[in-house]
């Protein structure tokens, strides 16, 4: 086995109980003997070398490739075993060294105009629609559910999630509402239902487009609902209320200041915007590269740090912000657990390769929210400080009214095309 790599695993794991087989057949133990037992072959010398110098990267490779083969638990197993007792640093000197250079050339990778944003969008979101059946809620919501209670089921806690941004919104009757990133529609339809709003959302991928303005004609809301295949940077319109769920992760960087500054020229003067996105505990960093080269490209998650300036610098108020800790955990957990419930059919639709890709990418970010400084914030913010009430106690109030109306039955989401 190499040496390097052998090393640093010696001194890192502490915790827990890992046997590894390197390419020589050589059967090699560590941590303490504590917990469950995973056990992992690597099966060449080049794979040992390459997990060794850039793990982010070619760990996940070398298990689409079937290089990194788990023989006794799961990728997840492995990925939680190793994480708990890394956490977000420890990298090895080469690898840190690798990541440092990254993040000074983080933003030429994160320079998403407009047609790089649309084509990074479609790389992911306009993948065949039954693969994301496959593992969410009936109403697609592709982003971080709001666990209300410990045994809340993912439908309940998506549901929640949407009303807790609704009551944030502090929605009234004729608004205009804007949902910038809306995916199939799941979040302005819910809007639309529950007021009387006029929503328009937007979306760069082809496939929610059509799904969601499908959604919204089978509801009957097409008056007062649309979906637009069309960049936020291309709207003129001005909005009462704009919400973003899962779509700032996609913005990169160097754009903050462009986003917050249309923003502001979108909102009317006594607007409120809900801003809910994926975000970073620790400092500054760079998108995971494996993330980066096959699941989101162009993407990155922000630190408060890097955020919080940039509305202040456009010329809006911080009104509230919120962490949600570990939900996006316990979400990515029940994907995770669905998806491999229906792995066969995923299979029917793409390659093995493609499935061990999808297996990796949940198993990791399930684990990096659990152990790597990852969260989701939600931030509210105006441009008149006037706009909403002194105390939060509103929202609350209004969340309790949207419970009671959620609790006494809401209509059958439309399944997503092809399904």
């Amino acid at each position: 086995m190499n040496r390097l790599l052998a090393s640093y695993i010696d001194r890192v794991l502490k915790k827990g109980s890992l046997e590894l087989i390197d390419a020589k057949g050589r059967l090699h133990r560590f941590g303490d003997g504590t917990g469950e037992t995973v056990r992992v072959r690597i099966k060449s010398s080049s794979a040992e070398l390459a997990v060794f110098l850039n793990p982010e990267l070619k760990l996940g490779e070398a298990f689409m490739d079937g290089d990194f083969v788990v023989e006794q638990g799961t990728i997840y197993d492995f990925l939680a075993v190793v994480l708990q007792n890394i956490g977000s640093g420890g990298r090895s000197f080469v690898a840190q060294a690798i990541y440092q250079a990254r993040v000074a050339t983080r933003r030429f990778r994160q320079w998403n105009t407009p047609f790089r944003a649309r084509r990074n969008v479609a790389h992911h979101y306009d993948l065949d629609g039954r693969l994301y059946s496959l593992f969410l809620d009936p109403d697609q919501q592709y982003s971080c559910a709001y666990f209300e209670t410990a045994d809340a089921s993912l439908e309940e806690a998506q549901v929640a999630k949407k009303r807790h941004l609704a009551a944030k919104l502090a929605l009234g009757p004729g608004q205009k509402v804007l949902d910038i990133g809306s995916g199939w529609g799941g979040l302005g339809l819910y809007l639309a239902e529950h007021a009387d709003i006029d929503v328009t959302g937007v979306t760069l991928s082809e496939e929610q487009h059509k799904v969601s303005n499908a959604r919204a004609t089978e509801r009957g809301l097409s008056d007062r609902t649309r979906f637009l295949l069309k960049d936020y940077r291309h709207l003129a319109t001005r909005f009462d209320r704009i919400v973003s769920v899962g779509m700032f992760e996609h913005v990169g960087v160097g754009h903050y200041r462009e986003f917050f500054e249309q923003v502001r020229n979108l909102l009317t003067d006594d607007g409120v915007m809900v801003l809910h996105s994926i975000g970073r505990f620790d400092m500054p960093g760079e998108t995971n590269s494996w993330i980066h080269k096959y699941i989101f490209p162009g993407g990155y998650i922000p630190a408060l740090s890097e955020v919080l300036p940039e509305i202040e610098r456009a010329g809006l108020k911080v009104t509230d912000i919120e962490i949600l800790r570990l939900h996006y955990a316990e979400t990515l957990r029940e994907w995770r657990l669905r998806f491999m419930a229906r792995r066969a059919e995923a299979l029917k639709l793409y390659d093995e390769r493609f499935c061990l890709m999808w297996e990796f990418y949940l198993a990791a970010s399930e684990t990096a929210f659990r152990y790597q400084d990852m969260m989701n914030f939600q931030i509210q913010f105006v441009r008149d400080q006037h706009a909403l009430p002194m105390t939060r106690d509103y929202i609350w109030q209004a969340e309790e009214a949207l419970r009671r109306r959620d609790n006494a039955g809401q209509r059958p989401s439309l399944k997503i095309a092809g399904e």
